[in-house]
């Protein structure tokens, strides 16, 4: 079973640096499309963008430029870094996985990071 566990997160101050990180066990990463989501208060879900199953990083029109996202086959572990937080990106974040090419629902999820940034 399929299972992820996400690590990171906490108080940053604006141009900080912020990386969460999100560890795939009982599979392989790269037998996976894994993604980055991300929902701030009273806000819908928004997919930040991931890593599909040839390990090729893709994001999201809205965010692209703000993140960088990677994945590292040896640890089966998937990335989030930004190195210039803004409040605006106070969100619960959740990475989740899928077996297909990153279209439609995503099967499994981790237990969420909150990310607060604030001076």
């Amino acid at each position: 079973q399929v299972q992820l566990v996400q690590s990171g997160g906490g108080s940053v101050q604006p141009g900080g640096s912020l990386r969460l990180s999100c560890a795939l066990s009982g599979g392989t990463i790269r037998n996976y499309c894994v993604a980055w989501f991300r929902q701030a208060p009273g806000k819908e879900r928004d997919e930040i963008g991931g890593v599909n199953r040839h390990g090729q990083p893709y994001y999201s029109d809205s965010l692209k430029g703000r993140f960088t996202i990677s994945s590292d086959n040896t640890t089966n572990t998937l990335y989030l870094q930004t190195n210039t937080p803004e409040p605006e990106d106070t969100a619960m974040y959740y990475c989740a996985a899928q077996g297909g090419a990153c279209i439609g629902p995503y099967t499994v999820w981790g237990q969420g990071a909150q990310v607060t940034v604030s001076s």
